[in-house]
């Protein structure tokens, strides 16, 4: 193996005979690993086979590698907060150091990287080109800025809006990627349907320009009514939007109410029929150009699981395995930190028939099995029941514990709850109010008393139970309050900003009534399913959102001002710029809708998105800069309302409806089965409100392969079950979403067939 440096395609011929085989090299078994990993991960990153380069992708891909790589890229990012124009300035220097800093541990990842994979690939990789090529134009924008500064000359860091490019780039962001290589793929098909849309709207325009600009009429602002064919069409388009309906309307239609119809047609028309269609058209080709993504992802999972085995490979019979002592280091080094418990658990589902060893077929689900979050469940004794165990296990206990489990009390005190919300609605300076806000405390700490006696406290304070600490949290922080409220009473302070913040917590008490309806319950499951997909998109957004903030931030800083209306400042009435004397902007108080800084110009953008007064904010920065600034306004809301937008719908609806579906995979059907078959499984519906549980790992329990008694034995207090689907990742969302259309194992199409599937296909010569 020493000097090896073979293709990941490639691998070692075994010994044919049954004997067991010598030990294997650690850069085998490190080999073996990174391709599991990879698997697990849906990482699809070219690397050298040689021991080197094993040990160093390994370091590559460690969680603290990757924590810091995001660190200097969320510092990165957050150097605008601190430059000019700051929000919190900081001398040049100083932001300048810490660019720097930045760059050189981004130069440090790439060239690590570049350690790991072979050249060849490494130069063709469109990523690695663009984080280089940042690298270069961010350090000639820094020493052209500094070189300017040095001759009081005000230079433009154009570089800033080029930041993004690192948190796209890097191997970690794949996710964020993927979306945007779908925003990509489906462009060409939008392309039509928004020139058609285009093509409408000038017609529209024009209908607009003969029926409307020879008549005098004058908007409300005094200004000539629809006699520009330019400002036609920005007022179209922002109908579109609704944001300036019916105002662009209300000249014409005063003039007659005929001419109500063109506009009732325009919104038809363009508003409801084409928008409908760009929604259609984007879920339609980015369902397509995803499908093809995930159908990639699968193969290539099994593709490296194929490797990992055939590595590790030894000859039993006819038959090629993976011996059991084999099988355990490789998840051992995979998840070193996976307790015993759950490492034989796998081991039992992996090998069936408990031959001491895996056959390929369960082998290759190995990385699905590690992506399945198994919770145990380590029943311990009450306290009191060791204590005094006449007291605790006597009938009258045993009924208090009967009815503190029992679905009544549930709903009993969702009733208080929402008795106690009216009460909160309620004057709180009547004194029935006062005695009553004391009541419902009382029931509450009697609530959490109770509940305290019937389920074991370690286990009602476990780290997964958040609503038990949500609660008592609520409850002692209101009891703080309370008290401090009346011993404070007649005090010259007043503590209301207390009591406020305590109202509004108790009020959100009321997540417990939606979460123990069941239905709401399936819902915000769902919801929380599908999180850190939403997250993912929000990676894009924000993308987005910083080019677009740092554009503005160049093109519209200084144009508008803030200043407060009591200074008696007559710049105050018109945002610091006279050019928005008597407009809309200034008339609507909107001066703090600027590009002054970072925090400000993402409130704008986060405005413009909702596209309310779409139209009057444009118009202002058009009036303070040029005409032409209005296609800034435009350009951003095809980017992110028509497009963005349209593909986060898109996608949200597609992962909403598998998980609303609750519907599990085959891996595990596979693993409930066979905790089932171990009489080592818990419901579904033990562990909901009442069961209160643990995360796996937090002891370890443990259990012995042995059969017999002494497994049994050795398993006594420990349960397992499959964990909330919460904790999916989202490949593995991705991945369901199209599991029925994905070839079942022994069918896999060749790795030329599987690189067609995307638009994309990278070279994987010489590569994992």
């Amino acid at each position: 193996m020493p000097g090896d440096s073979r293709a990941a395609g490639t691998h070692r011929s075994r010994p044919s005979s049954s004997e067991e085989p010598p030990d294997l090299e650690d850069q085998d078994l490190l080999l073996a690993a990174a391709y599991v990993s990879d698997a697990q991960y849906n990482r699809n990153v070219p690397f050298e086979t040689s021991p080197q380069a094993i040990r160093l992708y390994h370091v590559y891909n460690h969680w603290t590698m990757r924590a810091a790589t995001y660190f200097f890229i969320w510092v990165d990012l957050a150097l605008a907060l601190f430059e000019e124009p700051a929000v919190f300035p900081l001398p040049f220097l100083v932001t300048s150091i810490a660019e720097v800093l930045c760059l050189t541990a981004f130069f440090g990842r790439l060239v690590h990287f570049a350690k790991v994979t072979p050249l060849k690939v490494f130069w063709k990789d469109t990523k690695n080109i663009c984080v280089m090529v940042t690298i270069v134009l961010t350090l000639i924008d820094l020493v052209i800025y500094a070189s300017l500064e040095a001759v009081n000359i005000r230079g433009v860091r154009w570089s800033r809006a080029l930041r993004p490019v690192f948190l796209i780039n890097f191997p970690e962001s794949r996710q964020i990627r993927r979306a945007f290589r779908s925003i990509r793929n489906t462009l060409p098909d939008i392309l039509y349907v928004f020139l058609l849309f285009l093509f409408s709207m000038m017609i529209f325009s024009l209908m607009a320009l003969k029926l409307f600009g020879d008549r005098g009429l004058r908007t409300v602002e005094g200004s000539p009514y629809f006699t520009n064919i330019l400002d036609i069409a920005f007022e179209l388009y922002v109908l579109v939007t609704t944001a300036n309906s019916p105002d662009v309307m209300m000249p014409a239609y005063e003039l007659n109410w005929w001419y109500s119809l063109y506009f009732i047609t325009y919104i038809i028309i363009n508003t409801y029929l084409f928008m409908s269609v760009f929604l259609a058209v984007v879920y339609n080709n980015y369902r397509k150009h995803l499908k093809n993504e995930i159908h990639t992802l699968a193969y290539l999972k099994r593709h490296k699981m194929t490797e990992a085995f055939n590595i590790l490979k030894v000859k039993v019979g006819t038959a090629f395995v993976v011996k059991e002592a084999r099988w355990r280091q490789l998840v051992k080094v995979v998840a070193p930190d996976i307790s015993s418990s759950h490492l034989e658990l796998l081991l039992r589902i992996s090998d069936e028939g408990q031959t001491g060893h895996v056959d390929k077929m369960n082998f290759l689900r190995l990385a699905d099995l590690l992506n399945i979050r198994v919770v145990a469940i380590n029943i311990k004794r009450h306290p009191l029941e060791t204590w005094m165990p006449r007291v605790y296990q006597s009938s009258t206990s045993l009924l208090v514990q009967k009815m503190v489990q029992h679905r009544i009390f549930v709903w009993v005190y969702d009733v208080i709850i929402l008795i106690n919300t009216i009460f909160i609605a309620l004057d709180e300076k009547d004194s029935l109010i006062s005695y009553a806000e004391w009541l419902f405390l009382s029931l509450y700490i009697f609530e959490i008393l109770l509940k305290l006696y019937t389920y074991e406290p370690r286990a009602y304070f476990g780290r997964n139970q958040f609503w038990n600490w949500f609660d008592t949290l609520i409850i002692i922080a209101a009891l703080l309050a309370t008290v401090a409220n009346t011993t404070i009473q007649g005090q010259k302070y007043s503590s209301q900003q207390i009591l406020d913040i305590v109202l509004i917590l108790r009020i959100l008490r009321l997540l417990r009534v939606i979460v123990s309806i069941q239905r709401f319950r399936v819902i915000v499951t769902t919801l929380i399913n599908i999180g850190p997909t939403m997250l993912t998109f929000g990676g894009l957004v924000l993308v987005v959102y910083y080019a677009f903030a740092i554009i503005g931030m160049e093109a519209f800083h200084g144009k508008v001002h803030f200043l407060d209306p009591g200074s008696g400042s007559p710049d105050a009435l018109v945002c610091g710029n006279p050019a928005l004397k008597d407009s809309a902007f200034a008339r609507g108080r909107y001066c703090k809708n600027n590009f002054n800084d970072l925090a400000s110009s993402l409130i704008l953008l986060t405005e413009l998105t909702v596209v309310n007064h779409f139209a009057l904010l444009a118009d202002g920065f058009a009036l303070v800069t040029r005409q032409a600034a209005k296609l800034y306004f435009i350009g951003f809301h095809i980017v992110v309302v028509i497009l963005i937008v349209n593909i986060f719908i898109a996608f949200i609806l597609e992962a909403f409806f598998v998980a609303y579906s609750l519907e599990k995979s085959e891996v595990e059907t596979a693993i409930e089965k066979k905790i089932q078959e171990l009489g080592v499984g818990v419901q579904e519906e033990e562990v909901q409100d009442g069961g209160l549980i643990g995360h796996m790992d937090t002891e370890d329990s443990g259990f012995s392969v042995d059969d017999g008694d002494n497994r049994k034995k050795a398993l006594k207090g420990l349960y397992f079950r499959i964990a909330s689907k919460k904790y999916k990742t989202v490949d593995t969302l991705l991945q369901q979403m199209f599991e029925s259309e994905i070839a079942p194992e022994g069918k896999d199409p060749s790795l030329e067939e599987i690189l067609n599937f995307s638009p994309k296909k990278p070279n994987f010569d010489n590569s994992a």
